[in-house]
This record gives structure tokens, sequence and C-alpha cells, in this order.
């Protein structure tokens, strides 16, 4: 039985959560005031994954780059592939908010969007 201590931030309040692992499987989340404590809890000692944000170089207009996101999380192993993606990607203007730049960034079934337009 290991023990892992986590900051929630599924909620502004910031619980200090306690989650008891066995085997690679979370038994238990103690510390939590609302059911997202848990939920992140469990997720984050299971399978850890995160949103990136950054920005992808333009071609063919005035602006010079555009902001971006991942539409959904990626592995947290994969994030800094998926930077590196992001620096390396070349977007042709004009991008709307909500484009896709990247469909299947690093083949993690996630697409990169465009999070303003720009011309």
């Amino acid at each position: 039985m290991t023990q892992r201590q986590l900051t929630c931030i599924g909620c502004p309040m910031g619980c200090q959560l306690i989650a008891t692992l066995e085997n690679g499987v979370v038994t238990s989340v103690t510390g939590n005031t609302c059911k997202r404590g848990d939920s992140y809890a469990r997720k984050e000692c299971v399978a850890p994954a995160r949103t990136v944000t950054g920005t992808v170089r333009c071609t063919g207009g005035t602006a010079p780059v555009v902001s971006v996101r991942t539409a959904g999380e990626v592995p947290k192993a994969k994030v800094f592939d998926v930077a590196h993606a992001l620096n390396t990607a070349l977007v042709t203007l004009p991008v709307a908010a909500g484009d896709v730049v990247i469909p299947d960034v690093c083949g993690t079934g996630v697409a990169v969007v465009a999070t303003k337009s720009a011309r």
C-alpha cells in the first residue's frame, strides 16, 4: 500500500488530497470536499493528462503566430512531444477561432485548435 499527496485542481478550493493505492489501483481518496476531488485524484494517480496551450507560427498573412490549445487532454507523458509539434507546425492564414490546426497531434487522437482568429 502506498499513499500519494496531491493538491486538487478540480475546483478553486485546492483541497489537499491523500490517495491510497494498492497494486496500482486507487482504493481510497481523503481530504476532498467535493466529488471532483475524488475523480481528480483517481485519474491523476492512474492516467494523468493535461491540456496543452501554446502558439503556432503562421504564413500567408500579417500575424506571426496564432494561439492554440489541445481540444482535450493528452497523456502527461506526451506533453513535451505535443509542445515540440506546436513548435514545428506552420499554419496558413487566415485562421478562425476553433479551426483545427493539427488534427491528431502526436497520435493522441486529440486535435489542436486555434483559440483566436488571425489574418
